[in-house]
């Protein structure tokens, strides 16, 4: 009898239908985009390697008053550094060196491209961070030892320079003037939503072949990656590093350190801040479009009981108990709703496959989500139905079979 009268006044439903449609899509749409944001930040974060630490010149923990001055003399880091960090910290397993220089030009032929990033990393680096490799390889040891004139293309320079990934393979390309053949050519990735490196636009080299193109200690930002040993913590491994590093400067005891270690961990603590405010004003701007909603159907609700009035009275007449007439009318409320529902869903599902149709980042409608989207409609449909349902049901049969 509920989807009956629903059937009839299709006009009523429909606009009934829109408000809790919009309402459900906002809450869903807010809480699966905030959800892939932070699943592709939490990715991100861990693909850097949880257990890692860089040393640099600049510490991560930026903002307004970001002291900067107090670190833009600050010393470098050197390559000749690895080698006593290798030798002297116990708890250090992997470590690598690199740079990356932007605003380069790599041509091929008569073909070129301007601004890319000349990434340098030494031996370790690919055991370090995960390289997705479309075809080719990374650098060998004796290329590394050596500086060979070797590259690996990043996917919008092979895309922009060869069409394909096999036809770079091989292939003799210059960067800012200088020959390399290119060994390998990566997947595409996108831009990092952490530290800001896109893979994509690199052009990476072996450290001492990339250091004849530029001058890293003039042109560039270099830093040391450690990755700690197996069975050692990142505490551990920190507090050896800036023994050595300390050591390796001469710093006073009283002498404030003039390196930074930084780790990804700390970066991971601030997310849970960050993405539970995120969540709590998705849930604020969702849950006024819901109200909005929740007020249309109980609208159209005690609208339907005044038109219905006689048919209450007649039903009443006839043995109908107060809960069969209160089941009907939050029935018909809890379906309005779960079609709305229902519709916001397939609104969002194909905001999803737009998205993900770009190489932005993983845009993804869960099964908590559509659950939540569900649930949320039901229990608006009862809360937004239940007064007019039980002003229906206290109806007395006499004077609703008299009512015009």
């Amino acid at each position: 009898m509920a989807v009956l009268e629903l059937r009839v006044n299709k006009l009523r439903t429909f606009l009934s239908l829109l408000g809790i449609t919009i309402g459900i899509f906002c809450i869903i749409a807010v809480l699966t985009a905030t959800n892939s944001l932070e699943r592709n930040v939490r990715n991100e974060v861990e693909s850097l390697g949880s257990d890692v630490v860089y040393i640099q010149k600049w510490p991560w923990d930026g903002g307004p008053d970001f002291p900067w001055w107090k670190y833009v003399n600050r010393p470098l880091p050197k390559y000749q550094e690895m080698n006593p960090i290798r030798e002297k910290v116990q708890s250090a397993g992997l470590s690598a060196f690199a740079f990356s220089s932007s605003g380069k030009r790599v041509e091929y032929k008569d073909g070129y491209m301007e601004g890319t990033e000349l990434f340098a990393v030494s031996g370790d680096y690919d055991r370090i961070q995960s390289l997705a490799f479309n075809s080719g390889r990374y650098f060998a040891g004796k290329e590394n030892e050596n500086g060979a004139n070797v590259a690996i293309l990043g996917a919008n320079i092979w895309e922009g320079l060869f069409g394909t990934p096999d036809q770079a393979m091989g292939k003799i390309i210059a960067i800012s003037g200088r020959p390399c053949r290119v060994i390998g050519t990566l997947k595409k990735k996108g831009a990092s939503l952490v530290d800001g490196v896109n893979y994509d636009n690199c052009v990476i080299v072996p450290y001492l072949y990339g250091r004849t193109i530029v001058d890293e200690r003039r042109f560039a930002d270099p830093f040391i990656l450690v990755k700690a040993a197996p069975g050692s913590t990142v505490l551990q491994l920190k507090d050896e590093l800036r023994g050595v590093m300390r050591s390796m400067h001469r710093l006073r005891p009283k002498e404030e350190d003039d390196f930074s270690l930084n780790e990804i961990t700390a970066v991971s603590g601030d997310l849970n801040k960050v993405f539970g405010m995120v969540n709590m004003g998705g849930w604020l701007i969702a849950g006024f479009a819901l109200i909005v909603g929740g007020f249309g159907i109980a609208n159209i609700m005690f609208v339907t009981v005044k038109e219905r009035t006689n048919i209450i009275g007649l039903k009443k007449a006839i043995g109908a108990r107060k809960k069969v007439i209160l089941m009907e009318f939050l029935l018909e409320s809890m379906i309005l709703c779960i079609l709305g529902g229902l519709l916001g869903l397939l609104l969002v599902y194909l905001i999803t496959v737009v998205v993900n149709s770009f190489d932005f980042f993983e845009f993804t409608l869960t099964i908590n989500n559509i659950i939540l989207g569900l649930s949320v409609s039901s229990i608006v449909g009862i809360i937004a139905g239940f007064i007019p349902a039980y002003m229906a049901s206290k109806l007395d049969p006499v004077v609703a079979i008299r009512s015009n």
